[in-house]
Formats: C-alpha cells, structure tokens, sequence
C-alpha cells in the first residue's frame, strides 16, 4: 500500500481499532519519521479526547524525531472537546518526554483549565510559565488572564492585567468578561470606558449585555451607535446582545426595532417565495447579501447554494459577508470554489479576499492573492482599499517595515485610516523613532478631516517623550483649526 493511501486512510479514520491497523502498515514501512504521517496522525488523534492515552504512548514510541508541534496541536484540539482534562494528561507526558515546552504550549492548557474550573492545575503551569521566562508574551499572558477570570479569580486576573507592559483587545476583554462573569457589572463597564484599543465583537457583546443588567441604557445606546457606524460588526450575536439591552433596559420598543432589521428582509424573501415571482439571479443575489450583511451565515450559504445561476456579484456577495462576520476560511475556500468554476474576480472580490486574509492573520496568502490580482490573467489595478487591507494585514501581523514600504509604493495617497493603522502598530511597538521622514511628512501634509491621527501621532510623540514634536502637532491643529472633539453617538429614537 503506497504512503498516499495511508494518509487518505488515517484523513478518513474515525476509530482507534482501526487506526492499529493503519498503524502496523505504517510502520512496516518504516513511515512514521516522515513528518507528513506524523501529522495527519496528530490530526487523528487529536478529533477525540477518549484517544489522548493512546496518543501519549504512541508519541512517545517515535520520540527521537518528534519536535514539540505533535504535542502542541494535541493540545489546542483537547482544549476545546469535551472532555479538557485530556489536555494535562498530554501536558505531562510532554514533559515526561523531555521536550521543551514553547509560547504555543501554555495558552491552550490555560483555555482548558479554565473550561474545567482547573484552578489548582492552572496556578501549578502559571508557576511553570514564570520560571520558563514566557510570562513576558502577550498570548501566554492573555490566555493566563482568560483562565483566571475563568475561573473567578478576579484578583489574580486583574494582578495578570496591571503587570502587562503591551494590552491588547484580547487582553481587555478578558478582565472585562471575568468582571461580568462574577456579576461585577458596573467594574466591567468602568474597564469598557478605560480602553485605550479599539473594541471587537466580544468587547461590544461583553458591554451590551452587562449594560442590560445594571440599566445604564445611554451608554448602551452609545454602544449601539458604535457599532451602527462600523458595519462590519454587526452580526446575530449583536443583535442578540442588543435585543437584550433594550429588554433588560424596557426599552421594548427599541428592542422590536433590532429585532425587525433581520425580520423585515426575512418577510421580503418570504413573499418572493409565496408570491411565486420569477427567482432570478438578481433577486438570489440581493438576498445572500442581505441575510451575509446580518450574519445569518447559514441562512445565505443555503439560499447561495439554491441559485441556479450565478454571476461574480452573486459570489461577492458571499464573499464579503464571510469575511467580515470572521469565516476568513470558508470565504478564501469558496473563492477558490468560484474561479475553478470559470468565474473571473473583479475588484469587488479581491477586496472580499484581502479582508478575510486580514482578519484570520493569514499574512502570506494575503500577499500572494495580492500579487494574483494586480498581475497575470487578472491584471486589475488596486485602489485605496486594497492597499488599506493589505497595510492593516501586515501592521496587526507586526510587519511594520513592510507596511512602511508598501505605503511609499503607493501610487496614491495614504487615508485617515492607513495613517491609523501604521501609527497604531508604531504605538504598540513604540518604535516612532524608527518611521522614515518621508512618512512622517506624509502624514503631515494630508488634510485630515477629524483630529484622530494628530492626537495619536502627538500621543506617540509624547510617549517617546519627543515634546518638541508633540507641540509641532498642537501647533499645526491649532492652525488648520482642528481641535479633540469628545466622542459622541446617535441612533434613531422614535
């Protein structure tokens, strides 16, 4: 039996007995050194916690050619099945093993110990992460304070937070759900108003939901007005936790508007259906994207999958709406689904593509779809978005140089929201001083129509504490009239 054969076989096995059986072909075949068997056999085992004995002990009979992956990728798939105790079994015969644990090995453990209220074992791998030195990484330390809050341990999660020199998203979210998750609602929103980084969909949820239960309904509705103008959040999970909101709130009313932005399209396609009008292209088109707009994912794949005709705007609309709902994956495998199928890309898809690259961190198929459009068959010419996806790629992945060059290759000029983006990941890094004049001139000239970028340029300057700069820049709003507006929100009342 030839090695394919074996790894379509092991793709395909679902039971232990009869793994045994690919087992001995493969080792009679002296393949279990080859490190593309050894992977699709991980991938095996790691589908059930019931085969983490086996795994161990398998492992540890190819132990001379076994790096720390093997165990790492059993440890992410236990951390999430059922049965998250499986985690600290491989964890221990890692180490019985004598392989040096890595960044990758801890936050899964620390994700299943939380799932299993593991606060014992998770303080014991938090004592193992300090003495190792891999306190210090942003991952392993958003993970720790995920398990502590967890948990309920809010005093250690908080004590993880104050001790971070760099916090994410991810890491304020998490203080912010431990708080909510122990009923400390009003402390969770008082953390939300902290931020000093952009909120994602958890973030917003997380707020929304401890809002309804302490009835501070201005600020939910701030939050509400939010996510109105960054219409890429909106999802199910958002209408949820809005519905919510204005219910615990008795803003009934409010509540049933929310509710009918979904419902009202669903009525639409319903009456098509019973109507018995024509169901052509545009009309199948028109409601993938609205039902992909709304996040009702499944519903759009299903009515996407019953079109009998499509055309490129009907795989857009598709497209685009897996991305920005976080189906990064499923969008870039049904683009490739749409140009084996004859269909040609146009601008519209590769900017769908490029943000579904941006927002799973896929950096090198990010480059590689970029370099696809702008050369060969499809030659199409980028504009400002595409350029913007690509830079805020890179500058999320810590590509700063690159998304420096890109910006001077541009032939157009950088947006309030590539400045942003560059200025941001400089912050982060705190490596201003490393941004090339011809940038920083740039940035200078443009006439931004908000004071955004200026604050956060001064706020970086002043951070590096370049105060010569930073009155340059007060200096120069102060000229073109520009001045921090506080931040404000509106939605629609009666």
């Amino acid at each position: 039996m030839e090695k394919s054969a074996l790894l379509e076989f092991t793709s395909r096995c679902t039971s232990l007995r009869v793994f045994k059986q690919i087992q001995t072909q493969l080792i009679s075949r002296h393949l279990l050194r080859d490190d593309s068997v050894v992977d699709k056999v991980v991938t095996f085992f790691g589908k059930s916690a019931d085969f983490a004995s086996y795994s161990c002990v398998f492992l540890h009979t190819i132990l001379p050619s076994l790096s720390s992956y093997p165990y790492n990728t059993l440890l992410s798939s236990y951390a999430v099945c059922d049965k998250p105790r499986a985690t600290i079994l491989v964890y221990r015969t890692f180490l019985r093993n004598g392989l040096p644990p890595d960044t990758y090995t801890f936050p899964p453990l620390f994700k299943a110990c939380g799932k299993f209220s593991g606060i014992g074992e998770g303080k014991q791998i938090h004592g193992s992460v300090t003495k190792m030195g891999f306190l210090s990484d942003v991952y392993v330390q958003n993970s720790l304070l995920h398990f502590y809050g967890s948990c309920g341990n809010l005093e250690s999660a908080c004590k993880v937070f104050d001790e971070m020199l760099v916090r994410d998203v991810v890491s304020w979210t998490g203080v912010i759900s431990g708080f909510s998750r122990i009923g400390l609602y009003k402390e969770a929103l008082r953390m939300f108003l902290k931020m000093d980084v952009e909120a994602n969909l958890a973030t917003y949820i997380c707020a929304l939901v401890a809002s309804g239960r302490v009835g501070w309904l201005r600020l939910g509705q701030g939050i509400h007005g939010l996510i109105m103008k960054k219409a890429y959040l909106f999802s199910l999970e958002i209408g949820n936790a809005l519905i919510d909101m204005y219910v615990k709130c008795e803003q009934l009313c409010d509540a049933k508007r929310v509710f009918g932005a979904v419902e009202y399209g669903r009525w639409v396609h319903e009456y098509v259906v019973r109507a018995g009008i024509k169901w052509d292209t545009h009309i199948g088109t028109a409601v993938v994207d609205m039902y992909a707009k709304c996040g009702c994912i499944e519903t759009a794949l299903e009515v996407f999958n019953g079109i009998r005709i499509k055309n490129v705007y009907t795989w857009n609309a598709l497209l685009g709406g897996l991305a920005i709902h976080g189906h990064g994956h499923e969008s870039l495998r049904y683009f490739e689904k749409m140009v084996k199928l004859g269909f040609k890309p146009n601008e519209v898809t590769f900017l769908a593509v490029l943000n579904a690259c941006c927002h799973t961190g896929l950096v090198d198929e990010g480059r590689r779809y970029f370099y696809k459009m702008i050369t060969g068959e499809y030659n199409l010419s980028p504009k400002l978005e595409h350029y913007g996806c690509l830079i805020d790629m890179l500058c999320r992945a810590g590509l700063l140089d690159e998304a420096l060059e890109l910006v001077k290759a541009m032939p157009v000029k950088p947006d309030v929201l590539i400045c942003g983006a560059i200025l941001s990941a400089c912050k982060s890094r705190e490596t201003l001083t490393e941004l090339p004049k011809e940038i920083l001139d740039k940035f200078l000239e443009m006439e931004f129509e908000d004071s955004g970028v200026y604050v956060l340029l001064s706020n970086i300057f002043a951070a590096n504490r370049r105060w010569n700069d930073v009155a340059k820049i007060r200096r120069l709003m102060k000229v073109k009239g520009i001045s921090k507006v506080p931040g404000s929100s509106a939605i629609d009342v009666n």
